[in-house]
């Protein structure tokens, strides 16, 4: 069973001819999602050669390993099984056609640096972007302006529920973070991009530090029973009392961060604050250590 996400992305590897490289593909996807999709299937990062989503290379992966793409590093190439699914509604399909006419010529640096002049943001963080650009002094100027300021040393707090990981690290960014504090006990996550591993490396290539605390966590067990607002309150009540006062040595951590210049968001599951422990460790850090550690909620 495939998502539809996945079969719109087998749908454009077709449209394109079946066959492209890894670069070119995502810069068309990037462009495709941007451009031709009212309800994008995927979301983007500013990286080091542009828009770039680590979505779209996990579900490579998955589709390699159904056997709908073939095991080629560098190319986004259908198998024959593959051609078979790349089934979309006639209307999509339409506008796939229509997007693969348009782009048939523009390929390599071309098709990299009308994305860049196109969509600046995404290419803050580019690594080729002044070779590409090199004449074209204002849209190097509009990837400046669209470059996120680094945000003022303090506390943040952000929840990944209902986020993809593109998303969610774009808010960080746009917010000005520079390090990311994982207060999960155990921080895995059955939703994509969120357990440790790939959330890190996500951050990584981002240019935000990731750091964990387990220590600051609340186990599984002790929030599975969580059904009103009532029992958040509860659960938080005894956090603060019997957690919390055992745990100076990570809060000063999380001081000193903050006092080299870091713009620290600390990051859990819930969506809002006030069903997530985050906000007892950033109400913690203020009583702690100033009313300048005062959380911005993102």
């Amino acid at each position: 069973m495939l998502f539809e996400r996945q079969k719109r992305l087998l749908a454009l590897v077709d449209a394109l001819g079946g066959e492209v490289s890894n670069l070119d593909f995502q810069k068309l996807l990037f462009l495709y999602c941007r451009e031709v999709e009212s309800e994008p299937a995927y979301e983007f990062v500013p990286y080091k050669y542009g828009g770039f989503s680590f979505t779209s290379y996990a579900d490579k992966r998955r589709l390699t390993e159904k056997g709908l793409l073939e095991n080629e590093e560098r190319m986004w190439k259908l198998t024959a099984t593959g051609r078979k699914l790349a089934k979309v509604p006639p209307m999509v399909r339409m506008g796939m056609d229509g997007f693969a006419r348009r782009k048939a010529s523009l390929r390599g640096d071309a098709l990299v640096a009308e994305a860049y002049r196109r969509h600046p943001y995404y290419a803050t963080r580019s690594e080729i972007a002044a070779r590409l650009l090199a004449a074209d002094a204002p849209a190097r100027a509009a990837i400046n302006a669209a470059r996120p300021p680094r945000g003022e040393p303090g506390i943040c707090t952000i929840g990944y529920e209902g986020s993809t990981l593109e998303g969610y690290l774009n808010r960080l960014l746009q917010a000005g973070v520079t390090l990311l504090c994982d207060v999960r006990r155990n921080p895995l996550s059955r939703k994509y991009g969120f357990s440790k591993g790939t959330l890190s490396k996500g951050c990584e290539g981002v240019g935000i530090r990731y750091e964990h605390l387990p220590e600051l966590g609340i186990s599984s067990e002790e929030r599975r029973e969580l059904k009103t607002q009532a029992d958040y309150d509860a659960l938080f009540v005894t956090y603060e009392r019997d957690c919390l006062p055992h745990q100076g040595a990570a809060l000063a951590k999380i001081s000193g961060w903050v006092n080299e210049g870091q713009r620290v968001a600390l990051t859990c599951y819930e969506a809002q604050p006030c069903q997530c422990h985050r906000h007892c460790v950033a109400e913690a850090l203020e009583r702690e250590f100033g009313r300048e550690f005062s959380p911005r909620h993102l």
